[in-house]
């Protein structure tokens, strides 16, 4: 008996979560993109040298005075699954000026994907325009759609 056609639908419900992420910071809105978190989420990261760490609601907050990323290239460089877990990367570039690489931590409790934690590098101004970088032309591309 195959398993993979669940699995395969595995990967696509955390695909949509991602999207519900990436429609938010196109669209601006931080209410956009909470439906892929948990309520517990946590973000971690820098900007300069200023660690940029706490509660997930610091991400929506960020995304709603930064207004909409129509810009925005995505991709999906990387889905691990294990069962109820979940680790993503994504490369994202043109978000507003920046590029970052995202890693996501995701559990699925109650039928649910949900992202449980947010860590996140940006990179330098120079690197911007250089999305999927350094696993360029690997990985699933995301709608950037309105």
């Amino acid at each position: 008996m195959s398993h993979a056609p669940s699995h395969l639908s595995e990967y696509d419900a955390i695909t949509q979560v991602l999207q519900h992420y990436v429609d938010g910071a196109k669209s601006g809105r931080g209410d956009d993109m909470k439906p892929a978190f948990h309520k517990d989420a946590t973000i971690f990261g820098y900007v300069g040298a200023d660690l940029f760490a706490g509660p997930i609601q610091q991400l929506f907050d960020w995304n709603d005075q930064n207004g909409p990323a129509s810009a925005l290239q995505v991709r999906i460089a990387r889905i691990d699954l294990i069962g109820t877990v979940a680790t993503v990367r994504l490369e994202l570039d043109h978000w507003t000026g920046h590029r970052f690489t995202d890693l996501f931590t995701l559990l699925k409790a109650d039928g649910q994907w949900k992202i449980t934690n947010k860590v996140f590098h940006l990179h330098p101004t120079s690197s911007v325009g250089q999305v999927g970088h350094p696993t360029q032309g690997a990985g699933t591309l995301l709608s950037t759609g309105s």
